[in-house]
């Protein structure tokens, strides 16, 4: 499946956006949407509400979609631009497309980890 992340920055600690992929069923937060009506060399549209940002294809038997991906901006580095990944997965977990802040540094670790 080929899904084209369209990046969304929410609210420190909102939820942030789960997927996989097993097949032609896209699981997103939770939700299976099962792909496979999606015609061969057609486009089908999403009904009601749905993670999906625009139309869907199929193509070579591999389905295509545009994905609406929520994030928590403040573990998020913001000179990761307007960026809008595209991924392929054909099982399992889609890849974390956010570029994230490095994990500040304790107090323990800046004085050298040693408790006295």
């Amino acid at each position: 499946m080929k899904l084209t992340l369209h990046m969304q920055a929410g609210l420190p600690g909102a939820p942030e956006t789960v997927a996989s992929v097993v097949g032609d069923v896209l699981t997103v937060d939770g939700v299976e949407y099962d792909l496979s009506p999606v015609p061969e060399g057609g486009q089908a549209v999403p009904e009601g509400e749905s993670p999906f940002v625009g139309f869907m294809t199929r193509a070579g038997g591999e389905v295509a979609a545009g994905i609406l991906w929520r994030y928590d901006a403040a573990s998020a580095d913001p000179d990761q631009g307007g960026q809008i990944p595209v991924v392929r997965v054909t099982a399992g977990p889609l890849p974390d497309p956010v570029a994230r802040l490095p994990e500040p540094e304790t107090e323990n670790e800046t004085q050298g980890g040693e408790n006295v």
